[in-house]
């Protein structure tokens, strides 16, 4: 008996480009999502940027506190001159001065216009050097509330930076989730395609053995072989978006693109319960934005304060300690302590420009924040009215693609049985690959809208899904 030699099947370029990522894929580093987001908010350029606003605002609130302190001034000055004035005053300074020093040499009773006489030393000094060592305190009591105005301003500046550190990161996990979900939707849709070609095959493989039997026309063959290499080239599509989805996934990460990465399973992300008016209101009390510009709206108004205080007086302390000497040194020793009180009565109107300047950026503020408080809101109804709208369409297209896959199987038998068209086939497949591919971005978006959700209420955390 003479055995049949089987006849060998070569692997199609799409075949080897999808064992060739298989290979590759067990190679990669695999990243869970709590994984992927730990890596995100520590590699984010966001989180990067957020967090040195932190650190800036903590650098203003030290700077307002300083403000409060004494300051102690340490200064060396060296003097040369032979102005009369200051000449004479360094000497006093010096503890060197000298009757000498008044002209008393010239000074003769006897001359009846002595007094109109012009001292030659007190007029006309030698150069005189001084070395002066001075340290100096200061101390303000009252600013007008200039102090307080900018502690208040940098407090509320730290608290803004440290919600948008928060909104930052809860951003980034959004983004993360979006671009891991997107990785498995494109997979599955990968799939959707896969099995598309599969049953593509096997139409052409029934239509080519029905035209052997002479029970099909060679159109009909044709047409299966034409709706095989579009669903080839689909295939090809759905692989590349699997890969632009991981390359996202690579720039929110912070990876090179070269370097290899998959993802763990997928994310299932819990709806928000309860009633839609309580999360909404939620959302006005934590969503961290709205927080965030509430501190920028607290620093305008102590800006306002800060330009009030140009309209009071200012009062201070000082003492000083000095030593003078015409070489280095620390001779003659002198005290001085004292205060000042100085207040501006007119300045031809800039104090109160200053105010009602600052008085319009808090007004634009605080119009950001309520148009913000709106769009929050919205954002909230928004998202929950999707996810509920996509959690519909998720239970329709389940139903749908059975439906679909019962067509299509009653369809392929009439055909096989000469009972219809290879058009109708042929529709009867697209519309299960279209049903099925409508499950699969109707299930992402699900996901995606609930976490919209949580996103707006500020309670989008990986613990939280």
């Amino acid at each position: 008996m003479r055995t049949k030699k089987r006849k060998s099947v070569r692997p199609s370029a799409f075949d080897f480009l999808f064992l060739l990522t298989l290979a590759t894929a067990t190679q990669a580093e695999t990243l869970d999502f709590a994984q992927a987001v730990q890596r995100a908010l520590s590699q984010n350029p966001d989180i990067l940027v957020a967090g040195t606003q932190i650190s800036q605002a903590q650098a203003a609130v030290r700077q307002s506190a300083g403000a409060r302190m004494p300051k102690l001034t340490a200064s060396i000055n060296v003097t040369r001159t032979d102005d009369a004035l200051n000449a004479f005053g360094i000497k006093l300074s010096q503890r060197n001065a000298t009757f000498n020093d008044f002209g008393a040499a010239e000074f003769n009773p006897a001359n009846p216009g002595v007094l109109s006489v012009a001292p030659q030393d007190l007029n006309h000094p030698g150069w005189v050097n001084n070395f002066n060592t001075r340290l100096e305190a200061q101390l303000p009591l009252y600013s007008g509330g200039m102090i307080r105005g900018y502690a208040e301003q940098a407090q509320a500046y730290l608290r803004a930076a440290r919600q948008g550190d928060v909104m930052a990161r809860q951003q980034v996990i959004f983004d993360v989730l979006r671009a891991y979900e997107g990785v498995h939707t494109a997979r599955a849709y990968r799939d959707v395609a896969i099995q598309g070609r599969l049953a593509a095959e096997n139409h052409v493989k029934t239509v080519n053995s029905l035209f052997k039997g002479g029970v099909a026309v060679k159109s009909d063959l044709l047409t299966a072989q034409v709706h095989l290499e579009d669903v080839k080239v689909q295939q090809t599509q759905a692989e590349n978006a699997v890969q632009q989805a991981l390359d996202q996934l690579h720039l929110l990460l912070g990876m090179p693109l070269a370097a290899p990465l998959d993802v763990g399973g997928s994310v299932e992300v819990r709806p928000l319960e309860g009633k839609l008016a309580d999360h909404q209101d939620e959302a006005l009390k934590s969503n961290p934005g709205l927080a965030a510009l509430r501190g920028q709206l607290d620093a305008a108004q102590a800006a306002v304060k800060v330009a009030r205080a140009g309209k009071y007086p200012q009062a201070g302390l000082m003492a000083r300690f000095d030593t003078n000497d015409p070489n280095p040194g620390f001779e003659a020793h002198s005290y001085t302590v004292g205060g000042q009180l100085s207040w501006q009565l007119f300045d031809g109107g800039v104090a109160d420009a200053a105010v009602q300047r600052a008085q319009s950026s808090r007004d634009e503020l605080a119009a950001r924040l309520n148009k913000a408080e709106n769009g929050v809101a919205y954002q909230v109804v928004d998202a929950w009215r999707r996810a509920d709208e996509a959690q519909r369409r998720v239970a329709a297209r389940e139903l749908a693609v059975n439906q679909a896959e019962e067509a299509q199987r009653i369809v392929g038998k009439r055909y096989a049985g000469g009972v219809t068209t290879i058009t109708e086939l042929l529709a009867a497949q697209a519309q299960l690959d279209k049903t099925r591919a409508d499950l699969v971005a109707a299930r992402y978006e699900l996901k995606v809208q609930r976490a919209n959700a949580r996103l707006a209420t500020g309670r989008l955390q990986p613990d939280l899904l």
